[in-house]
């Protein structure tokens, strides 16, 4: 955007539409999260071993890995708003079919249903922000979608530990005689009626109307935003963006004419989507409780530093909406990587050092349990001042017009496939090789992010997304 029109920028309205299409990035993180305290539910209802228990976790990430690669390509065909409000209709299924689960196969079903809805708010959201948001703030506002997500991370972990502690543990009856960790699903309904609800009073994102050829009702949101001006100015620009090729996007356009491969910057976005992975912090997220537990913490404890953990997120994050506009993009995907693999090498240290009583009670001695404490929660810091938020704000702006809801289809794709591998592996891995060689895996994982952001990763910072090349 011109910077002689920024006194015309309706950043109140702006702020608003941002407000409603983040309760996707909360609805996200809460459906990631309330997984987290109620495994010992899942096992005791379902008869489920360490296999069982990955499978029940991880069924989420099927549906996440098919909703994000199918999102991008609806966005293109019913709209950003459309796709976001078949989310919501998804997260309020799953939550009470998942609480009312009366066998494994049944809950799975449930869990995936609500990973169609995860992973199509995933990618979705960031796009839709990106499309009606200025240039100069575009990074500060599309950040405020991890603040979301782990908002409902950190919704989930309070929730989870309330409702355990007021029924005496996880597996305990509460109101109506169902046990705690059914509650923690069924609470999800409330935050997705109230999404479904407030996305009836957003537009449709300019840039998709214009695609339709619905020139002039892109024109009367761009109005709301930026004043008629700058709104007749946004109309021509995107239109000239699209004109280079005439058809309607599709997934074909991501391989190059020129070259007949597949383009450079669809590599990057498939690198920063699976890196964002391979670091393991889903593994804090979905198993935090039992990680904190299988090294001599009990569970009350483990919940509660599950809250603490998404406290420390929320402030990262806060500290990436402050510094991303700032500083940039890539600076601070190059600092997250270098914290990450330096704390998360001091862990796997730490656990290292783990020692069996002869009760069978597993603790960490001396001061190594405060370490791996104080270690894990820095790491947690580096990733959401880092690679949390910037991946989304990357991905949600790094592609141009013509190809960015299948550039977005794939590298979501990817993302929620390598978060798959992670959630699914970790109760097998943490057993045998062990959480130490599991561990400094990630560690490796982060430093290889290092060199992998200095060569691929191009400085988006202050650009306009027309200008964008791939």
């Amino acid at each position: 955007m011109n910077e002689g029109s920024a006194e015309k920028v309706n950043m109140a309205f702006i702020a608003a539409i941002v407000a409603v299409a983040t309760i996707g990035g909360f609805m996200f993180g809460y459906d990631s999260g309330v997984i987290n305290g109620t495994q010992k539910g899942l096992e005791a209802a379902f008869d489920l071993g360490k296999l069982g228990i990955g499978i029940n976790v991880g069924a989420i990430l099927v549906g996440s890995s098919i909703g994000a690669f199918m999102a991008g390509r609806m966005a293109d065909l019913i709209g950003r708003r459309g796709v976001m409000m078949l989310a919501a209709v998804l997260f309020l299924g799953s939550a009470l079919l998942a609480g009312a689960a009366g066998s494994s196969a049944i809950f799975i079903l449930a869990r995936i249903i609500g990973g169609l809805g995860v992973g199509a708010a995933s990618v979705i959201s960031p796009v839709y922000i990106s499309e009606v948001t200025p240039a100069a703030v575009r990074g500060r506002l599309s950040s405020v979608q991890q603040v979301m997500i782990i908002s409902g991370l950190t919704g989930a972990f309070v929730a989870n530990f309330v409702l355990a502690r007021y029924a005496g543990g996880s597996t305990a009856p509460l109101w109506l005689d169902f046990p705690a960790w059914r509650w923690m699903f069924w609470l999800q309904a409330i935050p997705a009626a109230i999404y479904l609800i407030a996305l009836l009073f957003i537009p449709e994102s300019p840039r998709y109307l214009v695609a339709r050829g619905r020139d002039a009702d892109a024109e009367g949101v761009l109005t709301r935003l930026f004043g008629p001006l700058e709104a007749a100015r946004k109309v021509a620009e995107i239109r000239a963006s699209l004109a280079a090729d005439h058809h309607r996007p599709k997934l074909s356009d991501l391989i190059s004419k020129t070259t007949g491969k597949i383009r450079p910057i669809v590599w990057t976005g498939i690198g920063l989507a699976v890196f964002q992975q391979l670091v393991g912090i889903n593994v804090v997220f979905y198993y935090g409780a039992t990680l904190w537990e299988a090294v001599g913490f009990s569970e009350d404890n483990a919940l509660q530093i599950n809250i603490l953990s998404g406290v420390l997120s929320i402030g990262a994050c806060l500290g990436a909406i402050a510094l991303v506009d700032r500083i940039g993009r890539k600076p601070l995907l190059l600092i997250g990587s270098a914290g990450m693999a330096v704390t998360l090498a001091i862990v796997a240290y730490a656990f290292s050092t783990a020692v069996t009583g002869a009760d069978g009670a597993v603790s960490l001695p001396g001061h190594n349990g405060l370490m791996a404490l104080i270690s894990a929660n820095l790491y947690v810091i580096f990733f959401n001042l880092s690679w949390g938020p910037i991946m989304w704000v990357m991905l949600g702006e790094m592609f141009p017009n013509q190809i960015r809801g299948s550039g977005l289809a794939v590298a979501g794709f990817a993302q929620w496939i390598a978060n798959a591998a992670i959630s699914v592996s970790f109760p097998a891995l943490a057993v045998s090789p062990g959480l130490v060689v599991t561990y400094t895996g990630y560690a490796l994982f982060a430093a290889i992010s290092f060199f992998f952001v200095r060569k691929m990763v191009h400085e988006t910072k202050g650009r306009e997304l027309e200008d964008m090349e791939g």
